[in-house]
């Protein structure tokens, strides 16, 4: 089981995301997401969010919130759990990334991206400002087949 963080950092309505177009052998080829990855070891959450937004974009979180933990479960890749933040405060100037291309996006535009199923269903929950939540993804190749919030 991998333990990874995403974040969505925040500015002026626009999320910073990442298209994965990079990296060979990346079960995220082609998709849109935030910015994170996995933990190293002695990691907390917060440790790995911090790390892994300043080597993908070069920018130093200042302000985040951890929202929620998110678990996939695959038949194609190992059960991960993914530790969800956002982010609205930072300093530093963006970098190139070497996993993607970097672009900020409107918040109301990120759902007409290609996306995983189940990212549409974490991003409402930011959008609608939930509270702490956990949620269950389970896929089958592609296909999202099953969902639960808690």
């Amino acid at each position: 089981m991998k333990n990874t963080t995403l974040c969505y950092v925040e500015q002026d309505g626009k999320y910073l995301m990442l298209l994965r177009n990079k990296k060979k052998q990346d079960e995220n080829a082609g998709k849109w997401i935030g910015v994170g990855g996995k933990f190293e070891e002695g990691e907390s959450p917060q440790d790995c969010l911090l790390r892994e937004v300043q080597e993908e974009t070069g920018l130093r979180l200042t302000q985040y919130r951890f929202r929620g933990i998110v678990t996939f479960v695959s038949d194609q890749y190992e059960t991960e759990y993914m530790h969800l933040f956002t982010a609205h405060g930072f300093e530093g100037e963006r970098i190139p990334c070497d996993e993607g291309e970097l672009r900020w996006v409107e918040k109301d535009e990120v759902l007409s991206l290609p996306l995983w199923e189940g990212d549409r269903e974490f991003l409402r929950l930011l959008r609608e400002d939930a509270p702490f939540f956990s949620l269950k993804l389970v896929y089958q190749g592609d296909k999202l087949v099953s969902s639960k919030l808690e």
